[in-house]
C-alpha cells in the first residue's frame, strides 16, 4: 500500500507543477464563471466550486506534504553518503537533523567561520603564489 501511495503521489504532485495543470485549472474556474448567469449565480453555483475546490486542496496538502518529506529523507541520505565518504568532513553533521534549533544555528556559524577562514587561506595563498618576487642578481 506505501509503495502505491508513493507511486500515486509523486505522480500527481507532479502533474499538478505542470503549466497544462494551471492552465486547466484557469480553464475550470472561467467555465464557472461564464456559466454563473445560466445558473443566476445561485447558491448551488457557488457551492460546486467551493467544495471542489476544498476537496482538491485537502487531497492536494497531504500529497504534497508526502512528496515534500520524500524528497527531503532522500536528500539527506545522499548528503550524509557524501559525508560520510569525505575524510575532510565532519561526520556529526550527518544527523543533523536530529539538532535542536539552537544547536544547529551553533553549528551553522561555526560551519560559517570555518568558510570564512577558509577562504581567507585560499585568498592569501592566491596573493603569495601571484606576488612578484625579487630578481635574483648574479
Amino acid at each position: 500500500m506505501e509503495r502505491f501511495f508513493t507511486r500515486v503521489a509523486t505522480s500527481i504532485s507532479s502533474a499538478a507543477g505542470q503549466p497544462l495543470a494551471f492552465i486547466l485549472a484557469v480553464l475550470i474556474i472561467v467555465v464557472w464563471g461564464v456559466t454563473g448567469p445560466v445558473f443566476h449565480f445561485s447558491d448551488t453555483w457557488q457551492l460546486v466550486v467551493n467544495t471542489g475546490t476544498t476537496i482538491i486542496t485537502f487531497l492536494m496538502v497531504f500529497i504534497i506534504q508526502n512528496t515534500q518529506t520524500r524528497d527531503s529523507r532522500e536528500l539527506h541520505v545522499k548528503l550524509d553518503e557524501l559525508l560520510r565518504a569525505v575524510a575532510q568532513a565532519r561526520n556529526r553533521v550527518i544527523l543533523s537533523e536530529e539538532l535542536t534549533d539552537e544547536e544547529l544555528e551553533r553549528l551553522q556559524a561555526e560551519l560559517r567561520s570555518t568558510a570564512l577562514l577558509d577562504r581567507r587561506r585560499q585568498r592569501r595563498a592566491r596573493e603569495s603564489v601571484s606576488a612578484p618576487k625579487d630578481k635574483e642578481e648574479p
